[in-house]
């Protein structure tokens, strides 16, 4: 298999809009349409449910996850890997199935990483998790998972490459935070 196809999957799988399918499935609505507009597991946990956004978010998870073990399966050099795991975050922020307007990625992201840097992911996800659950802030609880996660990695001797990719996607993430939430900023001033 081609690593191009390897990468062209990786977008598809990622692109898979799970919280508007399932923002259309249980209230026959646009996910985007609602609370913050975003179509990731958060708005979908606020506006939709707490079950249906553990579930998104789930799946969310598993699509970066998925397509990590998919490029390892095929043999992919660790840059092809990395890509297809970039195209997954991609796809499920700007989702050809949806005018290129999804999520923000960050199930996504935890889902590709976890499988890449697992140790580290593992080392922060309970600190992480206690600030979901006491703050209730998935941005604050990112923050925690992601701000530290390049020094955990170092801490527990993983490659440079995979470092800076911790660095990197996560970073996306931001990067399409503030693409999404600048417009409603400027329109509220």
């Amino acid at each position: 298999m081609p690593p191009w196809l390897i990468i062209l999957i990786g977008y598809l799988l990622g692109a898979v809009p799970t919280a508007y399918l399932t923002g259309r499935i249980l209230r026959g609505r646009d996910i985007r349409q609602m609370g913050d507009e975003n179509a990731g597991a958060a708005n979908a946990y606020r506006e939709l449910g707490p079950r249906a956004g553990v579930i998104v978010g789930v799946i969310d998870a598993a699509k970066g996850a998925t397509v990590i073990l998919i490029a390892q399966a095929a043999n992919m050099s660790q840059v092809v890997v990395m890509f297809a795991g970039a195209a997954a975050v991609i796809g499920h922020n700007w989702p050809v199935f949806l005018g290129f307007r999804g999520g923000r990625g960050e199930s996504t992201t935890i889902g590709t990483l976890l499988v890449l840097v697992p140790l580290p992911m593992l080392i922060l996800a309970i600190p992480a998790l206690l600030v979901l659950v006491i703050r209730k802030n998935v941005i604050l609880a990112s923050a925690v998972l992601f701000a530290p996660l390049s020094l955990v990695g170092w801490w527990v001797s993983t490659p440079v490459p995979l470092i800076i990719y911790s660095i990197a996607l996560p970073c996306l993430v931001g990067f399409t935070h503030f693409l999404r939430t600048r417009p409603k900023a400027v329109r509220q001033a």
